[in-house]
């Protein structure tokens, strides 16, 4: 049985002709999946191989350490080494890749054991490993983590992010290998966009290792230095797009796409095939493999949703009446007062701790709260890695940035089926001054897709505190929206906070604040609290008026309490800060059909155009946001 080399060590040739055999069963199994699927990505697979053989052989089948392949697209590459360790079955991988019902994906998955994030569109998993990385410094641990990527994947400009981040926090046990064949989708990088990656990390504050990536003495020593670093490493490793099979190798020494995204035919497969044959010392070379393997990966677990999350996530605070506040000081109390209570609950922001009142966890709790800078993809991805590290992060920035600069992270967390908490401030038209760039007003609509990922708006400093520790204590991705201005607590008929002490938030869940039968006005956040006040002048102008207002925190999910009031008033206004087209008033709306109700009288009040500067309660005002708007439609509604 072959001896697994300590780190450092200089390989004999035993250890370069096992190496070699390995690489090389590793790339027929890469040719028999591509054969049978006719579909996927055979140029970076077979030039990225040599380096994943010697580090799954005699790093990974040791220790366990993280891998992440951001190139997710080389995920015959990432299948073969497994197959080859014995981790997934080698015969299923070629028969079912790429093909309906099997969990052997085009791009790499967290279905598939051994896979510890699932990547795809560029940038993103070089992220994600730099925050494993970043979580092992933070459970002392002295484990390094593994990332790959493509050349051309460093035109991202997550990977900039990323790679001032990683100097910033002092990943040094964070070794990033790129597949450096200098070809990627369409032409050579020299041509689609020249760019000196060496020279980049290395100005980021990364020690940068050029090395021949087919060469395993040249791989080896370079991981070996990589330990002994006080900088992340980059491995920038020359490599051949279609190494290994002559006629794909050929045109890879040439800088040509052609084998980029293209599966070879049958005859050229077996051509390739026939090329890949191993000799029988070969074989025995490569099965000696699972003979020293110490870490077998375990199947992943995928929490259901919402399912309770061990965390002490402390007492509600009451905020009385006759205080006014904001959503986001609530929040950030709420935050701190869980890190406070839980290790694992950590804060990240992107330049606006302030803003997004993370800075108490900065100030009270430095080593739980991570500034990333400008760096809203960076940070998404980030907390999406943290939250598989058995951490709890909420993520905060204003709704127009976390909605769209970092909305891929986030759809690609929701695939992952992460568990991170994105909260997000500064939404709507309560943004005010800062105009309408800032002011979030379809920033609801970027996360109806995602499957995993649920959306929240509290309705005053109550209800947003019991729903920032109900996020923390069941599992799943949140976006959680909320305005910047301070506005009063909802509160009963007599005067008291509605959302006490004694309530309890689920999600989904709908309140009905005030009780009528001629008209059901159903309002989210900021709104709840003015449809409350143009009902409560409407009562007093006419007592004979009954108004209901139900509360909805969730344009997702609705139960049965609001469809109820709707079948009894037979009229409807929806109130939200935020555009009405793909918002509250049209997902209700949808809901509506689905249950078989159809009201007489179906209005919206909510932002109908792109506002200018102003303060929040002026463009309320104008844009009829206000309780003074609402009671305006109210009078036009019943005097019909």
């Amino acid at each position: 049985m072959i001896q697994v080399p300590k780190i450092g060590e200089q390989l004999s040739k035993e250890h370069l002709d096992f190496l070699s055999a390995v690489a090389k069963s590793c790339r027929g199994t890469i040719i028999k999946m591509l054969k049978q699927s006719q579909s996927g990505h055979p140029g970076g697979s077979l030039s990225t191989i040599d380096y994943l053989s010697t580090l799954y052989s005699f790093i990974i089948s040791q220790t366990g350490e993280k891998v992440v392949v951001s190139n997710g697209h080389i995920s015959p590459a990432v299948y073969s080494i497994l197959a080859e360790c014995g981790y997934i079955p080698k015969q299923e991988v070629i028969d079912t890749f790429r093909q309906v019902g099997s969990i052997f994906e085009g791009h790499v998955t967290r279905h598939v054991k051994g896979i510890e994030y699932g990547t795809g569109p560029l940038g993103i998993g070089v992220s994600v490993a730099s925050s494993f990385a970043l979580a092992e410094k933070m459970n002392n641990s002295d484990n390094m983590v593994f990332g790959v990527m493509g050349d051309g994947e460093a035109q991202e400009g997550q990977v900039y992010e990323m790679m001032q981040f990683a100097n910033k926090y002092k990943l040094s046990n964070y070794v990033l290998f790129v597949d450096y064949n200098r070809v990627q989708l369409t032409d050579s990088l020299d041509k689609i966009m020249p760019i000196n990656i060496g020279a980049h990390f290395l100005a980021a504050g990364w020690e940068v290792l050029e090395i021949d990536g087919h060469n395993y003495d040249q791989i080896w020593d370079a991981i070996g230095k990589s330990y002994n670093s006080d900088k992340p490493v980059l491995i920038l490793g020359k490599t051949i797009m279609g190494k290994g099979v002559s006629f794909m190798e050929e045109t890879g020494s040439n800088f040509q796409s052609t084998w980029h995204g293209n599966a070879p035919g049958p005859e050229e497969a077996d051509k390739a095939i026939e090329e890949l044959q191993l000799s029988n010392n070969e074989k025995q070379l490569s099965e000696t493999l699972k003979d020293i393997i110490k870490w077998k990966p375990s199947e992943t677990v995928f929490p259901p949703l919402l399912s309770k999350v061990e965390i002490d996530a402390g007492e509600p605070v009451l905020y009385e009446p006759e205080k006014l506040t904001d959503n986001r000081s609530a929040y950030g109390a709420a935050l701190l007062d869980m890190a406070k209570r839980n290790k694992n609950v950590v804060a990240c922001s992107a330049d606006l701790s302030g803003s997004v009142k993370t800075a108490g966890v900065e100030s009270e709790k430095p080593n739980q709260h991570i500034e990333v800078g400008i760096c809203e993809q960076q940070m998404v991805s980030l907390a999406g890695g943290l939250s598989l590290s058995g951490f709890v992060p909420f993520a905060s920035t204003f709704g127009a940035f976390m909605s769209s600069r970092a909305k891929d992270q986030a759809r690609v967390n929701d695939i992952n089926y992460t568990n991170v908490k994105m909260v997000s401030t500064h939404c709507g038209l309560s943004v005010g001054e800062d105009g309408p760039t800032h002011q979030a007003i379809d920033d609801m609509s970027s996360f109806l897709g995602m499957f995993n990922t649920m959306v929240i708006e509290p309705a005053d400093p109550n209800q947003c505190d019991r729903i920032i520790r109900y996020a923390a204590s069941h599992y799943g991705n949140f976006y959680i929206r909320m305005g910047r201005h301070k506005y009063p607590v909802v509160t009963k008929d007599d005067g008291t906070p509605f959302y006490g002490t004694d309530y309890v938030y689920e999600y989904g869940k709908t309140d009905v604040v005030r009780k009528g039968s001629d008209l059901t006005i159903v309002a989210s956040g900021a709104l709840v609290g003015e449809a409350v006040k143009a009902v409560d002048e409407l009562k007093q102008e006419d007592p004979e008026l009954s108004l209901e207002v139900i509360a909805a925190s969730s344009i997702k999910k609705f139960d049965q309490t609001v469809f109820n009031s709707i079948e009894k008033t037979g009229k409807v206004i929806t109130a939200e800060d935020h555009n009405g087209i793909a918002g509250l008033h049209s997902q209700l709306a949808k809901s509506l059909i689905k249950e078989g109700i159809n009201p007489s009288v179906y209005e919206s009040v909510s932002v109908k155009e792109y506002q200018l500067s102003g303060k929040a309660p002026d463009l309320y005002e104008k844009t009829g946001l206000s309780s003074n708007g609402i009671k305006k439609l109210c009078h036009q509604i019943l005097q019909k």
